[in-house]
This record gives C-alpha cells, structure tokens and sequence, in this order.
C-alpha cells in the first residue's frame, strides 16, 4: 500500500513541476531564454521544443496509453533532468540543479513503484531491482 501511495504522490508531484516549467517556459520567454543562453544553450528554437517536451512527458506517464511511451517519457524526463542539473553545475550555480535533483528523486520513486499502482507492469522494473 505504501508503494501505491508513493508511486502516485511522486508521479503527481513530478507532472507538477514538468507543467509548472512548461508553464513558466510559454509566459516568461525572455526570462527563459536569458536563463538558457546563460548555460550556455540556443534558446531560439530550444523553448518551443521544451515546452512541447514538457506537457508530453508528464501526459504520456499519466495516460499510460501504452506501457513503452510510458517507460520512453521516464527515460526522456531522466536524461533532460540529469542534463539541466549537470548544466547548471558546470556554469558553477549548484542552487539552479535544485529543482532537478528533487525531480530526479520523485522520477526515481514513480519508476521504481510503477509496477504496484497500475495494472500494466512495465518489463524494466525488474531488471531496474536486480
């Protein structure tokens, strides 16, 4: 029971902060793309992409349409989380991979307890444990 509250408290919290950047991404574009020139990024064509990328992700968990797209959008939300925390550590503003070291830990939580909360298990949870 503990794992089926997990799973769905950390993939709430983790669709929450994905849409709440989209969000910030779609109103505050020159903030944004100050910020993302600032680590070092092309923000022109970047913010548009991201934005899409953003409510996808979180969409494509939640509907689990299909256990693959699922297990794709949680590899894509991992790699986009470990690449911005590592982006702002190399311009030295470790505050800045904040936000992705707490959305790592709730991605981490809503992989690994998947298999507890929905009917369809995905096949890579237990290849994750061994």
């Amino acid at each position: 029971m503990l794992e089926f509250y997990g799973y769905w408290i950390s993939t709430a919290l983790l669709s929450v902060l994905y849409l709440a950047s989209a969000y910030m991404y779609a109103t505050k574009k020159q903030w944004v793309r100050k910020a993302l020139t600032e680590l070092g990024y092309s923000a022109n064509n970047l913010v548009p992409f991201m934005i899409i990328v953003k409510v996808l992700g979180p969409v494509a968990i939640l509907s689990r349409v299909s256990v693959p797209l699922s297990d794709l959008a949680y590899a894509g939300i991992f790699f986009h989380l470990l690449l911005s925390g590592l982006a702002h550590i190399g311009v030295r503003k470790p505050v800045g991979a904040l936000p992705a070291a707490i959305g790592l830990a709730l991605l981490i939580t809503s992989f690994m307890t998947q298999n507890d909360a929905r009917d369809l298990p995905s096949p890579y949870i237990k290849a994750a444990a061994l």
